[in-house]
């Protein structure tokens, strides 16, 4: 159930002119015709408790709303899925989460939920806790020693949800977020000074409900809290479940043996922790292309030719190269781990950067079994040490 509030400050409806602006960075319009997405308007009231204040983001299964609960006086978010019956996943994978896990601090659950009749079902909407944005989002921005406490935060998380089973599947820095400094006590208008007010286009007049499209809120630096927190888990699963989709997106974050039909495990979340403890570090993505393919190649040239057992088992898109497998494959050094920590770090010294391969070497580990898990990367003598020198 949905109404509509006389707040003072709806945001502005943009003009023609700027309409593509917001229709860019926006849901596709038609998912809402497809009645996929659930329509909303910047003032509206859900389940007559939250008022919708912002856009907080989207993607393919679901839109998240910044609102205020009038009930609990504070800011939350709202995570609207899409009526398929796969999205119930996430909503009994957070429960799971919730039953057995004791510290969850670092992760970000659902405090409420409820449904909303659409036009070709329900949508779930889970309540969850306001945060900032995502990890990559306001990474330089952040100090060196900021990010590493961030990175032992993460870590922490992932610890506790592979100590109760839980195979995250697809750990990036999209999933984690910043905290934000609360707003509870600001008015609206006060809030959008903080967060930008809200821009958006109206959908379809023939929709079965009113709706528009809002451009993303923006939140001033100084709203962007130090500590991180792991969100969504729409793909975890709980470890040694085999699954159809072996691939992981983005593509930088997926460990090799994934693209060689093997299932996701612990270790392959380890992959993904590693490749976002190097961006923490050094301030951009470790790996980088245009698809699996040219990632594996990056991958390779850095980190040395996979195993020749894996050869004959690619199947991630593109073309497996044969170099890529050839261990007498002469690399070029200046795409090498080390020089890539050299160029994107060059003010640390001689002993630091040693420690950062050292720690980085393990985790990035080709074959699963000798990576380390989260308990022992926490226990590692260089990442204790690593961590030291930032005061974490």
């Amino acid at each position: 159930m949905s109404t509509h509030s006389n707040i003072v400050d709806e945001g502005d409806f943009v003009d023609s002119d700027d309409e593509f602006e917001v229709e860019e960075v926006s849901q596709n319009p038609q998912r809402y015709l497809e009645g996929l997405y659930y329509p909303i308007c910047i003032g509206e009231t859900l389940a007559n408790q939250y008022r919708i204040e912002h856009k907080l983001g989207h993607g393919g299964f679901s839109a998240v709303w910044m609102a205020y609960d009038m009930l609990a006086k504070k800011d939350v978010a709202l995570k609207i899925m899409t009526p398929e019956e796969s999205n119930e996943h996430e909503y009994k994978m957070q429960t799971e989460i919730a039953r057995r896990i004791q510290d969850k601090s670092h992760l970000i659950l659902y405090e409420n939920t409820f449904l909303l009749r659409g036009s070709h079902g329900d949508h779930r909407v889970l309540v969850l806790p306001l945060q900032g944005p995502n990890l990559r989002g306001h990474l330089r921005q952040k100090p060196v020693a900021v990010r590493m406490s961030a990175a032992k935060q993460l870590l922490q998380a992932i610890l506790h949800l592979h100590d109760c089973g839980i195979v995250l599947r697809d750990l990036s820095s999209a999933n984690v977020m910043w905290s934000l400094r609360p707003m509870n006590n600001s008015s609206v208008a006060a809030k959008y000074r903080e967060i930008g007010r809200p821009k958006k286009v109206r959908l379809d007049p023939y929709l079965w409900k009113a709706g528009q499209l809002v451009m993303t809120m923006r939140a001033q630096q100084s709203l962007i809290g130090d500590d991180v927190s792991l969100g969504d888990f729409g793909l975890a699963i709980k470890a040694d479940t085999p699954v159809s989709q072996k691939l992981q997106s983005p593509a930088i974050y997926c460990a090799p043996e994934r693209v060689h039909d093997q299932d996701p495990t612990f270790a392959t979340d380890m992959w993904s922790y590693m490749c976002i403890l190097a961006e923490l570090y050094m301030g951009y993505a470790l790996f980088y292309g245009s698809g699996n393919s040219s990632i594996v190649s990056c991958i390779v040239h850095a980190l040395g030719p996979l195993p020749a057992t894996w050869k004959g088992t690619y199947k991630a898109g593109g073309v497996a190269n044969d170099w890529w497998y050839d261990q007498d494959y002469e690399l070029d050094p200046t795409a090498s781990l080390e020089a890539k920590v050299a160029r994107l770090r060059p003010e640390v010294d001689g002993a630091e950067r040693a420690l950062v391969i050292s720690v980085l070497r393990k985790g990035l580990s080709y074959l699963p079994h000798d990576r380390l898990t989260a308990k022992e990367l926490l226990e590692d003598a260089s990442f204790q040490s690593l961590m030291e020198i930032y005061g974490v």
